[in-house]
């Protein structure tokens, strides 16, 4: 077989979708575990809705889950312009070959009166397909009408009877009526190709062997294989990937959530996680395994294990596997991407000295333990940053609202400031002697130090983190919970979410 070369041809008329990510992923996959090349082209035909903005949006989204791409708009190929609106002259030189063989025809059907027809057939029960006077017309006609300056769309004509088959590596053989397609359109009144036309034209020019793209396009795979084979084209082989539903199991929308792939990024996702939660949904690698590194992907992955059943984006199991991914990941990576986010909210300086970053990335391996999202060091560790942080309900309600609270803080407080060694051993010493003293257990100290301390009842051990807080700020918190506790100002908010 000649060297495998997959593609993915977005069109930039908005953000990246998880859907469209979904699908270059795995075509991505396929190249590499094959040894080919994945080519990225820009499909912009739509010259009205196409957008800079929107290809940018395409690069960033695609670079952020780790998919690269040997040829494309901006690292070149032999194949080049990867843009179709820079390849029109290409489009015309087949467009001329169908109108001299008679496949391809104008049409000069209004839109009104290709509404009605719609609404004609609609009504009758018959799925919408072109059946104007157009094509039929004898070049007479033609010729009036050109003369008249009425503007025309150029259509192809299909087979109307028989079947076109398919063959696809995913769903096997599937059968398609002729006479229920309906000829196309391929060339716009603008004079751009429709994507029937441009991709078809495309897929053939740069020598893809495998068409890798959502379910929903295999509907207009029968007039695409037409089309190649009145140009006299090969087929590609042909893969049709799952569906995307949301865990209702209807078509993922923006009621599921985002359906942006950057949205994810800037919810605190790490990029390896949503590569490998994108990677499994519709396939498998065949076993119960479902954490996998870039290279177990490659070597995994191959169509076979690709299901034909729709996969489920359930957020729920993304936002697990991005703990797990956290969980391990190195501190000093996962501060990277953490500066930029503190830094927005206000939280560190731009300039980080060697001490403080060393310190940011302690408070890192401290927390990535229980953090599920990037976003919950900044949410749930605002304490380490800031006085200004709240008390949740919780911590209001369990601990800080007891009358006995304030003393104890206040006790605690005392024994800390005159510490004068501020380590691990000597905090815990500290906390544990106060219950000692007072004949309490530990816990009735611990569970309210960390209520005054973070505001929460949650979150990593509390000696540890203490030890990353100056001790002068762990005095005044405690006091200051003590003095809010003793004026009543510690109640349960109302309608605060706990």
């Amino acid at each position: 077989m000649s060297e495998v070369r997959t593609r993915f041809a977005p069109s930039p008329t908005g953000n990246l979708h998880v859907g469209g990510a979904h699908t270059a992923l795995f075509a991505w996959l396929f190249a590499r575990h094959e040894g080919g090349k994945f080519v990225l082209r820009i499909e912009d035909t739509d010259e009205v809705r196409s957008t800079e903005e929107s290809l940018q949006a395409i690069y960033d989204g695609l670079k952020w889950i780790g998919i690269d791409w040997d040829e494309g708009p901006d690292v070149g190929g032999p194949f080049e312009p990867y843009v179709q609106s820079e390849r029109l002259e290409l489009y015309d030189q087949q467009f001329d070959r169908l109108m001299d063989s008679g496949r391809a025809y104008r049409c000069f059907c209004t839109p009104e009166e290709l509404q009605q027809q719609r609404e004609i057939m609609q009504a009758r029960g018959i799925p919408p397909r072109y059946e104007g006077p157009c094509r039929n017309y004898d070049e007479k006609q033609i010729q009036t009408l050109l003369a008249e300056g009425k503007p025309y769309c150029v259509r192809f004509r299909v087979h109307e009877s028989g079947t076109t088959v398919v063959d696809d590596l995913i769903r096997g053989e599937v059968s398609f009526d002729n006479s229920l397609l309906g000829d196309f359109v391929i060339r716009k009144t603008s004079g751009y190709p429709t994507y029937h036309m441009a991709v078809v034209v495309d897929d053939h020019l740069m020598d893809i062997t495998h068409v890798i793209r959502a379910e929903e396009h295999l509907a207009n795979t029968p007039s695409h294989v037409q089309l190649m084979e009145a140009l006299d084209f090969e087929r590609p082989q042909f893969a049709h990937l799952p569906l995307i539903l949301g865990p209702d199991r209807t078509k993922l929308s923006k009621r599921h959530g985002s359906v942006n792939l950057l949205d994810y990024r800037d919810q605190g996702f790490l990029p390896e996680a949503m590569r490998n939660f994108l990677a499994i949904i519709g396939w498998s690698p065949g076993a119960e395994q479902e954490i996998l590194g870039l290279e177990e992907l490659i070597q995994k992955f191959t169509l076979d294990n690709v299901s034909k059943s729709p996969g489920i984006f359930d957020l729920e199991k993304a936002t697990w596997l991005n703990g797990e991914y956290l969980k391990t990941a190195d501190a000093d990576y996962l501060t990277d991407l953490l500066v930029p986010m503190l830094q927005e909210e206000g939280l560190i300086e731009g300039d980080l000295s060697p001490e403080r970053r060393e310190w940011l990335e302690r408070v890192v391996d401290l927390m990535k333990e229980r953090t599920r999202l990037l976003n919950d060091f900044v949410v749930w560790g605002r304490y380490y940053f800031t006085e200004d942080f709240p008390y949740d309900n919780r911590a209001r309600k369990k601990w800080l609202r007891r009358e006995d609270v304030p003393e104890r803080l206040d006790m605690l407080a005392e024994r800390i400031e005159k510490m004068e060694n501020w380590d691990l051993a000597s905090i815990e010493q500290v906390i544990r002697g106060l219950a000692d003293d007072i004949d309490v257990g530990a816990g009735k100290i611990i569970h309210p130090c960390r209520a005054a301390v973070t505001g929460q009842t949650i979150g990593p051990s509390l000696f540890h983190l203490m030890e990353l807080l100056p001790k002068e700020s762990v005095v005044a918190r405690l006091r200051r919970a003590a003095e809010l506790g003793r004026a009543g100002e510690m109640e349960p908010l109302p309608d605060v979410e706990e």
